[in-house]
C-alpha cells in the first residue's frame, strides 16, 4: 500500500536535505510552488556546502542563497529574473539562460543540457491513490522532477490539487517533509487610468469566442475588466490570475468554443491570492501541463482565434520589442511571449499583441524609440509583432512596410516625443 512507502519516506528538512552535496546542481520550484523551508533550509546548510548551482524560473520568495556571503557555496543559474535574485545577475553572483519556457522540460530530459541532481518541490498531500499534485507550479517542476536523480517533496496541506498532467506519485518521492504553511501570495497592483485605456483598446479587439493569453500584471487585469460583455471567452496561457475568476462565475469565460482542449483553461503555472488558490482546488475546468505543452508554438496555434497579450519595455520604430532587458541591465527573460506571440500568429483569426504605457520613469522617458537602448534584447523580433497598443490608441504593423511602422508608432507615442520621433525618424530614413 502506498500508506507505507509515504510514511517510510517522511524526514525533517535538515536529513532531507544532507542528501544535497558540492557540486550538484539541484532545481528549486517555481513561482507560488517554492518550497519555502526546503530553500530556507538549504542556507542553513551553507557552510558545509560549496559549488552547488540553483537553477529556477520566477520565484516568490525570499532568496537568501543569492547574498554574497553564500557566493562560495550557492550560484543561481536563473532561468527567468525575478525580483529575488536580479542583483545577483546583474552584479555577477548570479548566472542567467536566456531560454524560451517550452524549451526549459527538454533542457532537464532529453537533451540533457542541464541535468539535474535534486529537486526540491512542493505538492499537495497525496489523493486516496497516492499521488500528489504539483499543484500551482505545473510548468517546469514537473519535468524537473521527473529528470532529477533525487526528489526531495514538501508535502504541504495548503497546496491545492489541481487537474491536468499535474501528478506525482509518492513512489517516486525519495524524501518527504510534511509541512503547512500559506502558499506565497503575489496580489496585483492595480491599473492606472492609462493601463484602463490600453485594456479597453485591447479589449476591443477581442472578438467573442476567442481564446486567450494574457499573463498578469496590470495590462492584462485591465482587459479582463472590459470584457464583460464578450460570450464564450477560452483561456490557454503560461499563467493566470485572480482576474480570470470573476469572468468565469459571470459566464463570460466559458471555453465552450474553444476546439482544442473545449471546456478547459489549460495554463502551466499560476499564482495570486487565497481566492485563486481556493478557485482552482479539485476544479475540473481548471488543467495543468507542463510548458513544452502549454506553450508549444503549435498547441498554441491549435486555438482557433488565439489572442496572446504581451508587454514590452522597448519598441522601436520598425517594430522590434524589448522585454527582457533595461540597455544592458537584465531584467527579466522570454519567458512565454515569443512562444505565445508566434502561436497566435498561426492561429485561424489569431491576433498576436504587445500592450504597454507610452511611457516610463514617470513620464519622461519614451517606450516607442528609434532604436532598441545598447545592449537591449530584442524578445519579439520585427517579422513577428502586429499590433501594439499603447494609450494613444493602436499601432498595426503587420504587413506594414518600415515606413508605414514608423508612423504607425509615432502616432501612439506620447505627444510629448511626437516631434523628436518624427526628426530621428526623418535622420534614418524611415519616413
Amino acid at each position: 500500500m502506498w500508506e507505507k512507502i509515504y510514511r517510510r519516506k517522511i524526514t525533517s528538512v535538515a536529513a532531507a536535505l544532507q542528501h544535497i552535496q558540492s557540486g550538484n546542481r539541484i532545481y528549486v520550484g517555481g513561482g507560488a510552488g517554492v518550497p519555502v523551508k526546503l530553500t530556507k533550509g538549504l542556507t542553513d546548510r551553507a557552510p558545509e556546502l560549496t559549488d552547488v548551482e540553483v537553477a529556477h524560473i520566477l520565484t516568490f520568495a525570499p532568496a537568501a542563497y543569492t547574498e554574497p556571503e553564500y557566493a562560495k557555496n550557492f550560484r543561481v543559474n536563473a532561468l527567468f529574473i525575478g525580483a529575488n535574485v536580479r542583483d545577483a545577475v546583474n552584479d555577477g553572483r548570479a548566472d542567467f539562460t536566456p531560454i524560451m519556457l517550452s524549451e526549459i522540460p527538454d533542457m532537464f530530459r532529453e537533451r540533457g543540457t542541464l541535468p539535474l541532481d535534486v529537486a526540491l518541490i512542493s505538492v499537495s498531500p497525496p489523493d486516496d491513490h497516492g499521488f500528489c499534485s504539483f499543484g500551482v507550479e505545473v510548468g517546469t517542476t514537473k519535468p524537473a522532477a521527473e529528470a532529477a536523480r533525487i526528489i526531495i517533496a514538501e508535502v504541504n496541506q495548503q497546496m491545492p490539487r489541481t487537474l491536468g498532467d499535474s501528478f506525482i506519485h509518492v513512489s517516486r518521492l525519495n524524501h518527504i517533509v510534511e509541512t503547512d504553511y500559506p502558499i506565497p501570495e503575489a496580489p496585483q497592483g492595480g491599473s492606472t487610468p492609462d493601463h484602463l485605456t490600453i485594456g479597453k483598446l485591447i479589449a476591443a479587439l477581442i472578438p467573442d469566442g476567442a481564446t486567450l493569453q494574457m499573463g498578469i500584471g496590470s495590462i492584462p487585469d485591465a482587459v479582463l475588466q472590459y470584457l464583460g460583455n464578450h460570450r464564450d471567452l477560452g483561456v490557454h496561457t503560461e499563467l493566470f490570475s485572480d482576474g480570470v475568476i470573476d469572468l468565469v462565475e459571470q459566464g463570460v469565460i466559458t471555453c465552450a468554443k474553444k476546439n482544442f482542449h473545449p471546456g478547459k483553461i489549460i495554463a502551466g503555472f499560476l499564482f495570486g491570492t487565497k481566492r485563486l488558490y481556493e478557485f482552482i482546488h479539485n476544479n475540473p475546468m481548471i488543467e495543468m501541463h507542463p510548458t513544452d505543452y502549454v506553450n508549444d508554438p503549435f498547441n498554441v496555434a491549435r486555438n482557433e482565434k488565439m489572442v496572446a497579450i504581451n508587454s514590452a519595455i522597448q519598441v522601436d520604430l520598425t517594430g522590434q520589442v524589448c522585454a527582457d532587458s533595461i540597455g544592458t541591465r537584465l531584467y527579466s527573460g522570454v519567458g512565454g511571449q515569443l512562444d505565445f506571440m508566434r502561436g497566435a500568429a498561426r492561429s485561424k483569426g489569431g491576433l498576436p499583441i504587445v500592450g504597454m504605457l507610452s511611457t516610463a520613469r514617470s513620464g519622461t522617458v519614451s517606450r516607442i524609440v528609434p532604436t532598441l537602448a545598447e545592449g537591449s534584447g530584442v524578445v519579439t523580433t520585427r517579422y513577428d509583432v502586429h499590433d501594439v497598443v499603447t494609450e494613444f490608441g493602436v499601432a498595426h504593423l503587420y504587413g506594414k512596410t518600415i515606413r508605414q511602422r514608423a508612423k504607425a508608432l509615432i502616432a501612439v507615442t506620447h505627444p510629448q516625443f511626437k516631434e523628436e520621433l518624427t526628426a530621428v525618424a526623418h535622420k534614418l530614413g524611415y519616413v
